[in-house]
């Protein structure tokens, strides 16, 4: 361990880029980007030129108008999305959205907007996709006589309660068609919207149909606020664990991403915050910076906490191997190395002494059921 720490401090210090205020590059204005978590809008890595904005003398800047909410509304062709990485729970997922509003500067799903010709930045909290067939889409899936039942998980990649939710309540027709085929599933969310379900919620809970994890990154508000800017407060998050949990549904506390050095030593805090409001279990990734986000962090670090930014950036390439992100599938969740270490046996001290340890309870598929098609004949022993 110790000649690993020498090789560590032997690295040279990372780069981190000038504060981003309206200047040249691909840099927005924070006027223009109020409310929003990323601090630049660069192209998408496929795209074969870049966007850049200097001022050319004639105030055209000023003329540009603030960066508002676009949604639109795709016709996919499947709705559940398979992997095989060996590293995570769960081997199938639904995303009926694409971006995310909530506007999370750490968030990893936003390199996937590269593929629409969108940027990973600003594009992606304020360009969103919507599939509002998502659930005919799912039942059809479901009904296939080969398909075989095992937990899906929502909230994988973009949020399934962000705002735009409100208004199209893809994910409450989708838990609705679950419900009826009798199929588990796994939400993770940051949003006080999932409470809205509860009357769909509780009765698959009684029949060990679902999970719900609450995201909590921080008790501290500014920090939340500063960090992911139009999700719900900690406290407000925090009384959604309690009202899931008082409604018989099994509730989780993920602590993701961990910060090194500006929200880690909060570990503690609030784990014991969601053992109060009635949380089961917990878990926990550290921050993951694939692709784009490496630099939309660097760049948010900069613009708000920049006397940290190089401790925060050389504690992060400690636990990567003196690289900003290790992708190998066991370390990108977790790190490797000293500091990695003592946040994991952190973790798990804390998680234990609360009795948040371990799984929980396991969802079962022993109710999967496809439903009659219309003028069908039910079977007799259904």
């Amino acid at each position: 361990m110790v000649g690993r720490l020498a090789e560590e401090r032997a690295l040279p210090p990372p780069a981190v880029p000038a504060a981003l205020h309206g200047e040249g590059g691909a840099g927005v204005e924070a006027e223009r980007r109020r409310g929003r978590g990323a601090v630049s809008n660069a192209a998408g890595r496929f795209e074969p030129a870049a966007r850049v904005l200097f001022d050319d003398g004639w105030q055209s800047l000023e003329e540009l108008p603030p960066f508002r909410t676009q949604v639109t509304e795709e016709r996919a062709r499947t709705i559940i999305t398979r992997n095989q990485s060996p590293d995570i729970a769960f081997d199938r997922s639904i995303n009926a959205y694409r971006g995310c509003e909530h506007g999370c500067v750490y968030c990893f799903a936003r390199p996937t907007h590269a593929y629409h010709g969108l940027s990973a930045g600003l594009d992606f909290e304020s360009k969103l996709f919507v599939k509002p067939d998502a659930p005919e889409l799912l039942a059809r899936e479901l009904s296939h006589p080969s398909y075989q039942p095992r937990v899906i998980a929502m909230g994988t990649n973009t949020d399934p309660y962000q705002p735009i939710e409100r208004r199209y309540e893809v994910t409450r027709r989708i838990l609705e068609v679950l419900a009826d085929f009798g199929h588990p599933v796994g939400i993770v969310t940051k949003s006080a919207l999932v409470a809205r379900d509860i009357d769909i919620l509780a009765p698959m809970a009684e029949r060990g149909l679902v999970k719900v994890a609450i995201s909590v990154t921080t008790l501290d508000p500014h920090l939340a606020r500063t960090m992911e800017p139009r999700a719900a407060s900690p406290h407000v998050r925090l009384g959604t664990i309690r009202r899931l949990a008082d409604a018989g549904i099994p509730t989780a506390v993920l602590t993701a991403p961990l910060i090194p050095a500006l929200n880690d030593m909060e570990v503690e805090r609030i784990l014991d915050a969601a053992k109060a409001a009635g949380a089961c279990e917990a878990g926990y990734v550290m921050l993951r910076l694939p692709l784009e986000i490496a630099d939309l962090f660097r760049e948010w670090l900069v613009a708000h906490f920049p006397d940290k930014a190089r401790h925060v950036l050389g504690l992060i390439r400690q636990m990567h191997g003196g690289r900003d992100y290790d992708a190998t599938f066991g370390k990108r969740q977790r790190g490797e190395g000293p500091y990695a270490w003592t946040i994991g046996r952190r973790f798990e001290i804390a998680a234990r002494r609360l009795g948040l340890a371990g799984r929980g309870m396991k969802l079962t598929t022993t109710h999967f059921r496809r439903p009659a098609a219309p003028g069908q004949q039910l079977s007799l022993f259904d």
